[in-house]
């Protein structure tokens, strides 16, 4: 056999990739014409409207523009707070029945099951507002504004684990890798920010948060929708301002020379992740004049800073609270304030006293306020908060080193709602008379998230992301919209 010529050689170490890339009618260059025009194409001027955050049109009259969401990471207990129980008291040092331990998980499996002692709160409770709602003296500055929120006492998840729970309560399953909520709700109507990310998330507390980052993270969804975390004091993201020595003008031109090649390479392959670096260079640049301002709460008032109880410059959830205020108002679409640690175990850090008061000191004021401020600005009918945590407590007491605590709790919990679309002064779902299982209106995670895109204007079965070979969304193959919940 003769040798083969220079082009047959060439021909025959094509790839299909290369065929695809090269090909004047390839897919990236189909897939690419069908998201904008030549004239977008050619022109850097333009070029903004290829932000993926961009708005987009819900599927149907949205009753919120943005969300709030309160975590509090770890598992708050509910019979500290909301859910006090005359049976419980009744019983408190009393054995709880075995029956309703069959069959149940747990965390600390054995210690649950070797001392299984129903604990009552020592807590005072007390009915506030036109609803009458039960409060606990822990939440003195809550306790004030319940008629504007709406709870839901009976969720419940599958893990009992903090880590795969937290992921499932803010991903809609307990395996990594899946969008988070507030990812699902920016691929799905964009953001209404130019100068800040659409999904932003802000921590507090003594310990990072479980699960974290992955309950913030993309997953599947293009990089540009996962949530963007902003710290404390003048400088929100790390390494944001300009280095010493490059001027304004110098970076502009870098910035538009960079993406001027993105713009290249994007029409060349049509890889979605191109238009994301694109956007991210943009938004980081806008970023270092409306990142400052944004954190400076210096120019709060006095008034407004006493009513969160905030501090200029401090690492606080009472910053945090407002900070989330100032965010909605410029048009960001989701935040997301995580507070650690609500673990109470019991034990030298972890116990049902100390402990969980001062928890309750650092975030009782800055979630009323929250409300309040939205109320008073008239931004509480366009925002939607959420308060809530991965899962609850159980009635049953944990007794360590002289302290007490409560083990992880899946069966039933609580969760309060506020703002556009919530039927206010409202408790939905009831649970026995220890507080241990649901006996009406048992609530999924999966029945939450598809209330809360809803509430966007997002049909939770249309809203879809195709990956794998499959259509991924973020119930999942279930969930259904708590109508009790809608005004």
């Amino acid at each position: 056999m003769g040798k083969l010529d220079p082009s047959r050689n060439q021909l025959l170490a094509e790839t299909r990739r290369h065929f695809f890339a090269r090909c004047s009618v390839g897919i990236g260059r189909i897939a690419l014409a069908s998201l904008m025009s030549k004239e977008l194409m050619l022109s850097a001027e333009r070029a903004p409207l290829l932000s993926p955050l961009a708005p987009k049109p819900p599927h149907f009259p949205a009753r919120v523009k943005s969300v709030i969401y309160l975590y509090m990471a770890g598992g708050p207990s509910q019979f500290e707070l909301f859910d006090d129980k005359p049976g419980l008291r009744k019983l408190d040092g009393q054995p709880i029945p075995p029956s309703l331990l069959e069959g149940r998980r747990f965390a600390f499996m054995n210690e649950t099951l070797r001392n299984p002692i129903l604990y009552a709160p020592r807590r005072k409770f007390q009915q506030y507002g036109q609803s009458g709602k039960w409060v606990s003296e822990c939440l003195p500055y809550l306790s004030q504004v319940v008629d504007d929120l709406a709870f839901i006492n009976t969720v419940a998840v599958e893990n009992p684990n903090h880590g795969p729970a937290a992921i499932f309560a803010n991903t809609g399953s307990p395996q990594f890798g899946r969008p988070s909520m507030g990812s699902w709700v920016t691929y799905g109507i964009g953001s209404e920010s130019l100068d800040l990310p659409g999904f932003v998330v802000l921590l507090s507390g003594r310990y990072a948060p479980p699960g974290t980052p992955n309950t913030w993270l993309s997953g599947l969804l293009p990089t540009a929708h996962q949530g963007v975390r902003l710290l404390s004091g003048s400088v929100p993201i790390p390494d944001l301002p300009s280095p010493p020595g490059v001027s304004s003008q110098l970076q502009s031109e870098t910035i538009e020379t960079i993406k001027d090649l993105n713009l290249k390479r994007l029409a060349n392959t049509g890889d979605p992740e191109i238009a994301t670096r694109i956007a991210s260079y943009e938004m980081a640049y806008r970023m270092q004049t409306s990142g400052p301002e944004l954190v400076d709460l210096s120019k709060e008032g006095p008034a407004t800073l006493g009513l969160y109880g905030a501090e200029p410059g401090a690492k606080s959830f009472a910053n945090n609270c407002l900070l989330a205020r100032r965010l909605v108002e410029r048009g960001v679409r989701f935040v997301q304030l995580y507070h650690s640690s609500w673990d109470s175990h019991g034990g030298p850090e972890e116990t049902l006293t100390h402990d969980f008061d001062r928890l309750c000191l650092e975030t009782d004021r800055a979630s009323a306020a929250l409300v309040l401020d939205l109320k008073q600005r008239g931004l509480l009918d366009e925002t939607l908060v959420i308060w809530g945590g991965e899962f609850g407590r159980s009635p049953m007491g944990e007794f360590k080193d002289a302290s007490v605590g409560r083990n992880h709790h899946i069966e039933a919990f609580p969760m309060w709602f506020a703002g556009g679309g919530v039927k206010r002064g409202q408790t939905i779902g009831q649970t026995d008379e220890i507080g241990f299982s649901p006996v009406a209106d048992r609530v999924d995670i999966h029945d939450i998230h598809a209330t809360v895109l809803h509430l966007l204007g997002l049909d939770h079965k249309r809203l879809t992301f195709r990956s794998q070979g499959r259509d991924f969304r973020l119930t999942d193959v279930s969930g259904h919209v708590i109508q009790k919940l809608l005004a």
